[in-house]
């Protein structure tokens, strides 16, 4: 099929939900990848009110389905940064990404905010690709 939805699986990471207001990390759902070759996680900010706050976002992975067993994730299997998708106060209504390449079989995406005292929407979704199943 040429249609992209066909071959993509997209799954929750952190659901929408009321501003947070202080500097609590957002952690995501645990994403199991089985089945798939491609991931990566998909960050949505909306109005991020405080006016000197920083995101910055860590990815860990691992084998045990409740990440017991959590590393953080070497640069060397991510595509792009984490760096890159963390933000600020400013990306108001933007979007960042990161994708995985490593070996693990399960992800978790923590966002973690500092000098957050005003509200800040954010969501993640996981998306995966090239199922080894199609």
């Amino acid at each position: 099929m040429r249609d992209l939805a066909t071959h993509l699986a997209v799954k929750r990471a952190i659901s929408p939900a009321a501003a947070i207001t202080d500097n609590t990390p957002l952690v995501s759902a645990i994403v199991d990848r089985s089945g798939y070759d491609k991931f990566m996680f998909a960050i949505l900010t909306g109005q991020l009110a405080d006016t000197d706050a920083t995101f910055t976002v860590q990815v860990d992975h691992g084998n045990d389905p409740a990440l017991a067993d959590a590393a953080p994730v070497p640069d060397t299997q991510l595509t792009g940064t984490e760096a890159a998708a963390g933000f600020n106060f400013s990306a108001d209504d933007q979007t960042r990404k990161i994708g995985y390449v490593g070996p693990k079989r399960y992800l978790r995406l923590t966002i973690t905010p500092a000098g957050n005292t005003g509200s800040a929407f954010i969501a993640a979704i996981a998306i995966l690709s090239a199922s080894r199943y199609e």
